[in-house]
């Protein structure tokens, strides 16, 4: 569980002209191991009608609150790869302007020689020294060159000093901001782990004829909002035909059908549902946000009418659950813990709104 890119971080820190390289142990959120199942109850089956209708809905909040914390975890991580790829680059930055300066300085200790080498007279003390008016003239202009270069010199190494020193600052500032994502990835992981340990729980506590009825009872309520949300007449108003990239996107999206659900999860055996819609979009050479509420946020908004396949459909208040429109008022997703990628009416859930990846296409 809570498999997601991990990798070595290079870093640069805080002392100017020292070149740290920071590794992140790839263990350091590695997935916990698996909640062993309890011995379900031998108490008396529930009755089959309020007490079974409060659990699926009890259960309902469970997943959705474990949705949303995946969310938090995939945002932290996904925020923690930017973070380390700009260290690395402020690290190169710090080795080059390093190699810079010791270059700059070996200039210096040249000039410094042959200063020392001329009797250590300053070149004007030589120049006043010459009897000869045209070695005057010409000693006179190497006089000003030198000066100016002697100038320049200074003037870089000031500024690759202050370069260097600006680099470690931002590399301290994005270590920092690093270590803080890392607490937030961990606690955000401990949100997902109690709120799944406690919906497992809820189920195996119940015999299998309860079980099988808490699955008829997910399925009525799925079809009933499914069922509403075609009474409504939306899906005669619907006709757009995808597009070549969003063709694509529901090709890689409808091959995932039976994969297991996993948070923090991009494929290519598990998927959680932001997992699914963003890999299928890189698939069709889309680039997007890597979490559902992300996605919402950044991507262009469509009205549900000009739906089309390969749209993102973002559901609940809290745009923490997304699917992928594939026509005919279906979606394929990755729904929860314990189910597998699959195909599901759209309106099977209270949608927020439509999202289209392929923002620039007609």
């Amino acid at each position: 569980m809570g498999t997601g890119k991990r990798g070595l971080i290079a870093t640069a820190v805080t002392v100017v002209c020292a070149l740290t390289v920071l590794a992140a142990p790839g263990t350091a959120f590695a997935s916990p191991s698996p909640t062993p199942t309890p011995t379900p109850s031998a108490g008396p089956i529930l009755a089959p009608g309020k007490d079974l209708e409060a659990v699926r809905k009890k259960l309902d909040r469970l997943y959705r609150a474990a949705a949303r914390a995946t969310d938090e975890y995939n945002a932290a991580e996904e925020k923690a790869d930017k973070q380390s790829a700009e260290i690395v680059k402020l690290a190169k930055k710090i080795v080059k302007g390093q190699e810079k300066l010791a270059k700059l300085k070996d200039r210096a200790g040249a000039t410094a020689a042959a200063q020392y080498r001329g009797g250590g007279l300053p070149p004007e003390a030589h120049l006043m020294l010459s009897d000869d008016p045209q070695e005057f003239l010409d000693g006179a202009c190497r006089v000003r060159q030198g000066q100016h270069a002697a100038k320049g010199l200074i003037g870089e190494l000031t500024r690759t000093q202050h370069d260097l020193e600006q680099y470690a600052q931002d590399a301290s500032a994005q270590w920092k901001k690093l270590e803080a994502g890392r607490k937030a990835k961990a606690a955000a992981q401990k949100k997902i782990e109690k709120q799944i340990a406690e919906a497992e729980k809820l189920e195996s506590e119940l015999r299998k004829e309860e079980q099988e009825r808490l699955a008829e009872l997910e399925k009525e309520a799925a079809g009933k909002a499914q069922t509403a949300w075609l009474d409504s007449g939306i899906l005669d108003e619907i006709s757009g035909k995808a597009s070549e990239q969003g063709k694509k996107a529901v090709e890689y999206a409808t091959a995932q059908i039976g994969k297991p659900y996993q948070w923090g999860a991009e494929g290519p055996k598990t998927y959680d549902c932001s997992g699914l819609t963003s890999q299928a979009w890189i698939s069709a050479g889309r680039g997007i946000p890597r979490t559902s509420q992300e996605q919402w946020k950044r991507l262009r908004h469509i009205d549900i009418q000009d739906m089309r396949p390969g749209d993102l459909i973002i559901y609940f208040d809290d745009a923490s659950h997304v699917a992928m429109y594939v026509g005919d008022g279906a979606i394929v997703h990755a729904p929860r813990p314990g189910r597998t990628v699959t195909i599901a009416g759209a309106g099977s859930m209270p949608i927020l709104g439509v999202v289209r990846p392929d923002a620039a296409a007609d």
